[in-house]
């Protein structure tokens, strides 16, 4: 059956008419969760760090001298993943060079999908008795203390939720209460608060300590997903402390420890394999706008040379209540930059816990527990930052369990270029991913199991609405993408998907879709734009329109609608 057009563009109608007014605002189950982190920063790779002076002094040598000790101070190099908390403290670091008076920064948008960071310096002079502004409390001797603000309203429509059949797609799935969206027009608002303080502290030239603490308030009203039930959550979101041991040597060489625990976020790599360590929805609300992503226990050692990076992490994730699985996972991950634009990284993790449970044709196979993963990949960009060229992108990974047969696979290419000398700085990328599905027939199981994997519509949450009915498992995905920079704080990025299965068994994925007639899922479109409308607002939209395959269209009964959805939502932050 097809879509239904009219509707579609009066869900668009209303979605622009009434994101005005929210800027004046105060599959598993959790495969509903957005494509757009509340954050859409965090994690995101650094692709630029660029040093300027707001009062730049007369003397050339000052100036040079301040902005080569900043950077070897702060020590932030291209291909970090990028967090706001982590940059402060990083920050902090410099702020004790004794002709710097003041040190922030800001983010705007990289030429490969990843962040340049600005700092702005200020020297030391007369400005230095006005003291620290808010949110700044604490800036002295190198002891840095900041409040922390973040407000999102977003407002999210669908048309035709669940291919208009929510009875199949959802059923058993214990997230439903009431009346999901569906066939037609459904729209629904979330909103969500955080505030909370952060700090670092030095105990010597080569030791610092910090911390941070925050509370969230998260509230959703309308028929989203999987209830139409209004709700309000209170809780503790980060509480986290850790330890920095650094020194750069006279050369220029930086070596450091970092170690932390605490609830706080982890993001393996590219999201690939973890990413979203914090459940939402459920009694919690803010289902698409992903408000929580604190694990109830993070606990890693990071070791760096440079820009190269060894680390250990443990993982509890903050699942839902409704449906834990009591998982952690332990691992290592090892990244090192061979050569300028190359990065080689690999990871190992296993699974010392989990409920979680595999499925086969006959039964239970076994569950998550005792599961070990080994990962490699490559990230490489030839041509200079800046300069017009290709990037490539790589990575495999397999999966197994102690405890029973088995051996599942997952990976993808990707290969782009780059125009940032040309109008509206565009670039184009193709990416092919697979995820293993099980063979019925084979002795050993072989379903992907895509554990934390997400992120943003851009890493690992393949598909805007696919991804709500399709996990990263039993999947191959083709994804073109193009990324567009009309101006400074403007970038539009548009994709088309195509999905298609990797077995005709299905079984441990949307109970409508078990057994497989053809592998086709079906197409997708996404367009996003995002603005920096200044520095503490950020505006995002997004448009998702999805085509149901035949494989879809068959195990509905051809009783399928194409899914239409769009949101938008305003984030201010300080």
């Amino acid at each position: 059956m097809p879509g239904r057009p009219g509707r579609n563009w009066q869900a668009l109608a209303f979605l622009i008419g009434a994101s005005f007014a929210v800027v004046t605002m105060p599959a598993t189950p959790v495969r509903g969760q957005s494509a757009t982190p509340s954050d859409p920063f965090s994690g995101l790779p650094i692709e630029r760090v660029e040093i300027e002076i707001a009062n730049p002094s007369a003397d050339e040598a000052l100036n040079a001298r301040v902005v080569d000790g900043v950077r070897r101070r702060a020590a932030m190099f291209p291909g970090a993943r990028y967090s706001v908390e982590r940059t402060h403290f990083a920050l902090a670091q410099a702020r004790r060079m004794p002709d710097v008076a003041q040190l922030d920064h800001r983010v705007t948008f990289g030429e490969r999908g990843g962040l340049v960071v600005i700092v702005t310096v200020t020297l030391a002079g007369a400005k230095d008795a006005a003291g620290p502004a808010f949110p700044v409390l604490v800036d002295k001797d190198g002891t840095y203390v900041r409040a922390k603000l973040e407000a999102v309203s977003l407002l999210y429509t669908n048309n035709d939720a669940w291919f208009g059949r929510p009875d199949a797609m959802l059923a058993g799935n214990p997230l439903v209460d009431g009346r999901p969206a569906g066939a037609g027009f459904t729209g629904w608002l979330e909103s969500y608060v955080n505030a909370g303080l952060s700090g670092i502290t030095p105990l010597s030239e080569t030791a610092y300590v910090y911390g941070a603490a925050s509370v969230m308030v998260t509230s959703s009203v309308g028929r989203e997903l999987f209830t139409d039930k209004a709700r309000a959550y209170v809780a503790v979101d980060d509480a986290f402390a850790g330890i920095i041991l650094g020194k750069t040597t006279a050369a220029g060489n930086r070596y450091g420890l970092n170690v932390s625990a605490g609830r706080q976020r982890f993001l393996l790599a590219n999201g690939f394999l973890i990413a979203n360590t914090a459940g939402n929805g459920g009694d919690r609300g803010a289902l698409q706008a992903n408000a929580r992503w604190a694990a109830d226990m993070t606990v890693q050692a990071q070791f760096f040379w440079n820009d190269n990076k060894l680390e250990a992490f443990f993982v509890d994730p903050d699942e839902l209540p409704i449906i834990d699985t009591r998982t952690q996972i332990a691992g290592a991950n090892l990244e090192v930059k061979p050569a300028p634009g190359l990065m080689l990284g690999g990871s190992w993790l296993t699974v010392p816990r989990s409920t979680a449970g595999y499925f086969s044709p006959t039964g239970q196979a076994g569950t998550r527990e005792g599961l070990e993963l080994w990962d490699i990949r490559f990230t490489w960009a030839p041509a200079l930052p800046g300069n017009s060229g290709p990037f490539f992108g790589g990575e495999y990974a397999q999966q197994s369990n102690r405890n029973f047969a088995m051996r599942a696979t997952a990976g993808f290419g990707e290969a782009g270029w780059s125009f940032p000398q040309s109008m509206w700085s565009p670039s184009f990328s193709y990416r092919l991913s697979w995820f293993s599905g099980d063979d019925p027939t084979s002795s050993r199981f072989e379903r992907w199991d895509p554990l934390l994997a997400g992120g943003n519509g851009e890493q690992w949450v393949q598909g805007v609405n696919m991804f709500k009915v399709l996990p990263d498992a039993n999947s191959v995905a083709h994804r073109l993408q193009a990324r567009v920079r009309p101006g400074a704080k403007v970038e539009l990025v548009s994709q088309f998907w195509i999905f298609r299965a990797d077995s005709l068994n299905n079984i441990g994925g949307n109970p409508a879709l078990q057994a497989l007639s053809t592998k086709d899922y079906g197409q997708e479109i996404n367009l996003t734009a995002k603005w920096f409308a200044s520095r503490n607002l950020y505006v995002h939209g997004q448009i998702g329109y999805t085509m149901a395959g035949s494989a879809i269209r068959n195990a509905l009964g051809r009783d399928a609608s194409d899914w239409f959805s769009a949101m938008t939502f305003v984030r201010y932050a300080f």
